[in-house]
């Protein structure tokens, strides 16, 4: 077959009609459909631009450096552009916020650029643009075909970038709704909506990969986040790019619980303990029990046996084996009554020598009180000078001004209401609680407003909070900073109202705005219909998370309280601006306790709350505490007496004796209080409060030994008056010398601590206590010996001028004492009664060490507060409502070199800083937030300020005649840009340029041209030298997570202080993290610690006394210290049964627990050692029989009167720290002083000291004595 003619001439002509129409291709691609800008457009100060379907046209040369400036990344060569200068100048305008916000990710910034620059000035416009609607020669709609992996590569690019003033991401305030709602569609359609206030008219976006309708989207190359640009930018850092993070960090395990067997530990360990002892202890009573039946032996026969060398009954009583520490210890022994004897006996027979000496010596101590100073500030009381937290806050508050002081509503409604919104445009149903409906926030408006309004009065001038509050943009706007849900709305009722719609439908109103603002709250201009800005009037923005609470996640719109919060300026050491703050404060409680509305139920606390309602209690439990002191007085006025008879009420009473004797404990307090005043050394309310029930406790105890040992004792033939009362004294006044120099020197020692509060206290006590001591053996035996006279004289007490006749006196012993010698001591003593009496003792210790780790440590602020304060609703509001914690301050200390890059690198988390950098860790800390407790993204001044700085923004520009600094809104051509559009100007400022303009970005007010503006957010936060030569101290701000309980307080200093000495490490300066609260807990930190170490250094000091006063018997002293140990342990048992913390009040209550313990336990273990009975159980029944009585008449009786009308106090601290610890120092002390301990001497007390055996037969040879100590 032949072939058709002219088949092979196609493809040659095929290949010339293609060549023939390529030409014609390119021109079609190169068609713009708009040039230049040719009317104005509805949104205000913004243009069309002019159709035209023609070729590009040459850019002017005076556009090619702001060419470069918009679009850096984009070379278009000699070619014409769709875009003329006008443009590309509306471009730069419309572009600023995101200029400054996204300008911190190279990729970012280089991808979004990209996506305008195309849309502006590409001269390939008609392959992926529309023009759908015209009106004249203006352009009033286009489509946008865009490529979707450009947009999700952009979006994705930009996703994570920080807005670092406002601690949200950029997106929220570029996106029209919350970051974590945005999307590369969604972003992108916003920014193309004329709702924004930025585009000229409607842009409509279509996303697409594949051509579209003859249109090829534009995709041009995109840069991942975790990319460098060709231009030599390196990639993003982490804080704007999580994928270069690395992997999300994981916080460590909690560690788990210490168990055994599946049980607690400690509980297992206490448990086979205490059941190993039992077995043992009570198979040694059994096997003593049976070895002494077999035997048909006393255990004491050795003892006893007259042929035994250590026998008490040897032969020849003029010899005595007694060993040297023995002998040393009579010899002092004898000496101490020596000197009390003498001294005994001079006071009886010069009492108004010694009344005198005495009255003198108080009245000149107390003097002091005329320079009493009480501290009531928090921070005095509980925190050291010294500390840690007390040196950090008072370097933040001389850098950077004292944390302002703050006025705080939370505000509920009883209404149990639901609103769902529909909105109109579409998307989900959102619900609104009753607390933002519109009704009950106009009444919240006005309280407000009627708050704002409110006038106080200070030294005749008026103060309102116009006057005192925080305005951080004055002087150019002097709207004071006010933390509430009104301000999205201006504080106005008609921006509240505002709405959009017609007869049928509501198309926006103050929902749509509500849900805009919580996710852009720095916003100038909201997307809805209603464009009414977020921002509030003072000019800053208002973070959902302050202002509303009981949300739950981010959903804002489920809020069931509005959090209202009014900073007030602080001052440091300026008493009269601070006295109009505090007048302020007053009024506004005193006005917040008076108002009334029924849909809203209010919490409020101001600064002052506090210190006020502790004072208010304070005032209020003084009447609880004068009964309770009243109720001890008289107990002690009457049962000092011992009343022979009826007819000789009068005389045997010693109401007067009494008296005195109380006046005597009063009188020590006050010269305590007056001498430690002469020094300066403030008081605090736990001295008042505590000190007298210590001292009467101490020196009642004292004067019972002493008034009951008179009474029990018969003067010796020949004996006069004044040498019975100074023998009597030589007895007793040794034990009396006991317990006080033992409870002095422990809490002298007990000054060592940290804690103010401990410190004072100790001070305090040991001196009141050493002085009390001393006017007992001087002012009280004098008194003494006055009313022994007047009861042999048959005078009458108090009434002294009347004289009883006289009668025949039968003298007869105490009921107490009785029912201690014939009842009591038996019965405790008896062979079966005392293994019970150890076990269940041993028992009580086992479960006390047990639980003593789980006591809880910190101090529960609700306590603090009567029962009926106001500020208690607040403290529980406080922890139900609100969300966020206080703020956390990472501080700069001086020294660190801003101007060099490495100094910038250390601190910044924008490109190029280092990945340990204070900034990155911080963020990375507030990822594991739930660990760190570390809430958000921390503000950076740095960063912000780089941003600021940067030629392509508009924020940095001064006058070029003044070279002052020009503001972003000021059109004036003589402002010039700080830094030149040029590679070295786009990089950090360092050197001179970092400081000529810093201060221009610390006094610059964001506005809609500029938002980095530093005035608002970081004029506090930069310390800068006043010549301007550098930087000083800086600081780094974000949030804590919320915390409600103490042991999250805790938990958020140490975990700050973990991060703030990483962060040091890794900068190689110091960093500390500062917050209000730290201050307040550091001491928990170490409570445990200061716990242990101050009872056990107490502990040491009393069994070092007791030493050397029990004659160098180092058993008894032995003895002495483990009983009191006891006592302490059991008092951890008590705390964690009745859910009492370990603070500094528990720990002081401790510290006093350790002294009284020592006077129920020094007299009993005095009396055994000096007592020459037989055999050790003999020895521990006439201790228990002649102190016993005294002790708990003493101690025991007198306080349990006053300590439970403690319990009808309305302070909580009084009801849980005074009463219940009180009672169970008490009840504790009694139970192991006059139960245990007898029972512990009678199975291993001391040997009886031979040395004072022989002196005692020797003394009292011849003599009546001689038979009662045989007897």
């Amino acid at each position: 077959m032949g072939k058709l003619p002219g088949r092979r001439l196609l493809p040659p002509l095929l290949l010339i009609v293609l060549l023939a129409e390529a030409p014609s291709r390119w021109v079609d691609a190169q068609r713009c459909v708009w040039y230049g800008e040719c009317g104005d457009s509805k949104v205000e100060g913004k243009k069309y631009n002019c159709d035209y379907t023609g070729p590009p046209r040459p850019l002017d040369r005076k556009g090619y450096e702001l060419l470069g400036e918009l679009c850096p990344g984009l070379d278009y060569g000699d070619r014409g552009l769709c875009c003329d200068v006008d443009q590309l100048k509306s471009l730069k305008g419309s572009l600023q916020l995101p200029l400054q916000f996204l300008s911190r990710c190279p990729a970012c910034f280089n991808n979004f650029m990209n996506l305008f620059c195309e849309l502006t000035c590409s001269p390939h416009q008609s392959q992926f643009m529309n023009t759908t609607q015209l009106n004249g020669t203006s352009v009033t709609e286009v489509q946008y075909y865009i490529g979707q992996t450009f947009a999700n590569a952009m979006y994705n690019a930009c996703k994570d970038v920080q807005a670092p003033s406002s601690n949200v991401k950029a997106l929220s305030l570029l996106c029209g709704r919350d970051a974590k709602d945005c999307n590369a569609t969604n972003w992108i359609q916003y920014m193309f909506n004329i709702d924004n206030g930025q585009s000229p008219f409607p842009i409509i976006p279509i996303f697409s990969d594949a051509p579209v309708s003859g249109y090829s989207p534009m995709s041009n190359k995109t840069f991942a986040c975790t990319e460098g640009l060709e231009d030599g930018s390196g990639p993003c850092s982490c804080q704007d790019c999580t994928k270069a993070c690395g992997p999300e960090p994981v916080p460590p395990p909690p560690p788990p619980p210490w168990t055994i067997f599946g049980m607690d530990a400690m509980t297992v360990i206490m448990w086979i303990s205490y059941s190993a002892f039992l077995l043992i202890f009570f198979g040694a009573v059994l096997g003593v029990w049976y070895y002494r039946k077999r035997t048909v032996m006393s255990e004491y026969g050795p003892i006893l046996d007259s042929n035994n060398p250590l026998s008490l009954n040897a032969d020849n009583p003029d010899q005595v084996n007694a060993s040297c520490c023995e002998t040393l210890g009579e010899c002092f022994e004898n000496a101490l009554r020596t000197l009390f004897s003498s001294w005994g006996s001079f006071c009886v027979r010069h009492p108004s020598v010694v009344l005198l000496g005495s009255l003198i010596v108080v009245v000149a101590s107390s003097g002091g009180l005329v320079y009493m100073r009480i501290t009531t500030d928090p921070v005095d009381l509980w925190s050291s000078p010294s500390s840690q937290a007390r040196q950090e806050k008072d370097f933040f508050d001389g850098h950077f001004g004292p944390f302002f002081r703050t006025a705080q509503l939370i505000i509920t409604t009883p209404i149990n209401d639901t609103f769902i919104l529909s909105p109109y445009f579409g998307g989900s149903d959102v619900p609104f609680g009753a607390i933002l409906r519109n009704d009950i926030l106009h009444q919240v408006l006005d309280l407000q407003l009627d708050i704002e309004s409110l006038t106080a009065t200070y030294e005749g001038q008026t103060v309102t909070l116009q006057d005192i509050c925080l305005a951080p943009l004055a002087p150019y706007n002097n709207n004071c900073t006010i933390l509430s849900v009104l301000n999205y709305f201006q504080n106005s009722h008609d921006v509240l109202d505002h709405s959009v719609g017609d007869d049928f439908f509501v198309y926006a109103d103050y929902h749509s705005h509500f849900l805009y603002c919580v996710s852009a709250p720095a916003s100038l201009n909201d997307t809805t219909l209603l464009h009414d800005p977020c921002l509030g009037t003072f000019g800053g923005p208002i973070f959902p998370w302050l202002a509303l609470g009981g949300y739950d996640g981010s959903n804002y719109n489920n809020a069931t309280a509005l959090v209202i919060t009014f900073p007030v300026n602080n001052y440091l050491n300026d008493s009269v601006r601070l006295g109009r703050a505090r007048a302020w404060e007053k009024e506004f409680i005193k006005f917040m306790k008076n108002f009334k509305n029924p849909n809203l139920t209010i919490a409020f606390s101001a600064e002052r709350s506090i210190e006020d309602e502790i004072d208010r209690e304070s005032k209020s439990d003084i009447s609880t505490i004068a009964v309770s002191y009243v109720i001890m007085f008289v107990y002690i006025s009457l049962a000092l007496g011992h009343i022979n008879g009826f007819r000789r009420l009068m005389v045997d009473s010693k109401i007067s004796l009494g008296i005195s004797g109380i006046l005597i404990v009063l009188g020590s307090v006050s010269s305590s209080l007056g001498i430690f005043s002469y020094c300066g050394v403030p008081l605090t309310l736990i001295v008042i409060e505590v000190i007298p029930f210590l001292v009467l406790a101490v020196g009642v105890d004292n004067i019972f030994i002493v008034v009951q040992s008179y009474q029990r004792d018969e003067r010796m033939p020949q004996e006069e008056l004044h040498q019975q009362i100074g023998r009597i004294l030589g007895d007793v006044a040794p034990s009396m010398l006991l317990s006080s120099l033992s409870e002095t020197v422990a809490f002298f020692l007990g000054a060592l601590s940290n804690m103010p509060a401990v410190r004072t206290f100790s001070l305090f006590a040991g001196l009141a206590v050493f002085i009390d001591f001393l006017l007992q053996i001087s002012c009280f035996v004098s008194l003494l010996g006055l009313d022994a006279k007047r009861q042999e004289a048959n005078r009458l007490d108090i009434f002294c001028c009347a004289k009883l006749p006289e009668g025949q006196e039968t003298r007869t012993d105490s009921f107490l004492f009785r029912f201690f010698k014939k009842i009591f001591a038996p019965f405790l003593l008896k062979e079966w009664v005392r293994p019970i009496i150890v076990a269940v003792f041993v028992g009580m210790l086992s479960f006390s060490i047990a639980v003593v780790n789980k006591v809880e440590i910190g101090l529960d602020q609700k306590l603090s507060m009567p029962d009926d304060s106001y500020v208690l609703d607040y403290f529980k509001n406080l922890t139900a409502y609100l969300n966020t914690g206080a703020p956390v301050y990472f501080v700069v200390e001086d020294g660190l070199n801003y101007s060099s890059s490495e100094g910038q690198n250390a601190v910044c988390g924008g490109v190029g800083c280092n990945n340990d950098s204070l900034v990155q860790q911080v963020y990375i800390a507030s990822l594991i937030g739930n660990y760190t407790t570390v809430g958000f993204t921390p503000s950076s001044w740095l960063d912000d300020y780089f941003d600021w700085v940067k030629p392509q923004s508009s924020c940095c520009r001064y006058y070029n005649t003044s070279r002052e600094f020009c503001n972003a809104s000021v059109v004036d051509p003589s402002c010039v840009h700080c830094r030149p559009m040029t590679p070295a100007g786009k990089q950090r400022p360092q050197g001179e340029d970092f400081m000529r303009f810093l201060p221009m970005f610390l006094s610059d007010n964001p506005n809609a041209k500029c938002g980095k503006g530093g005035h608002a957010a970081y004029a506090t936060a930069v310390d800068v030298y006043r010549n301007r030569t550098g930087v000083g101290a800086t600081y780094f701000m974000t949030y804590h997570t919320i915390l409600k309980e103490s042991p999250d307080f805790i938990e958020a200093l140490k975990m700050a202080r973990v991060l703030a000495a990483n962060i040091t490490a890794s900068v190689g300066h110091r960093v500390f993290a500062y917050s209000i609260f730290y201050v307040f807990y550091e001491q928990y930190l170490t409570i445990a610690h200061d716990t242990a170490l101050n009872l056990s250094v107490s502990l040491a000091a009393i069994f070092a006394v007791s030493t050397v006063l029990l004659g160098f018997e180092v058993w008894s002293a032995v003895l002495v210290s483990v009983t009191i140990a006891m006592i302490l342990v059991n008092m951890f048992g008590v705390m964690w049964l009745w859910s009492i913390s370990l603070n500094a009040i528990s720990l002081v209550n401790l510290v006093m627990c350790c002294g009284i313990s020592v006077e129920f336990c020094s007299h009993i273990v005095r009396a055994f050692s000096i007592s020459v009975k037989n055999n050790r159980l003999e020895r521990a029944e006439e201790a228990l029989a002649h102190m016993g009585s005294s002790v708990f008449s003493g101690i025991t009786l007198t306080k349990f009167g006053g300590i439970l009308i403690l319990a009808l106090s309305k302070s909580q601290i009084f009801q849980v720290f005074y009463f219940r610890m009180y009672l169970a120092i008490v009840l504790l002390g009694a139970t192991h002083g006059l139960v245990f301990l007898p029972v512990l001497l009678s199975y291993i007390g001391p040997s009886v000291n031979k040395a004072k055996v022989f002196s005692a037969n020797k003394r009292c040879a011849g003599t009546e004595r001689e038979r009662l100590l045989n007897y």
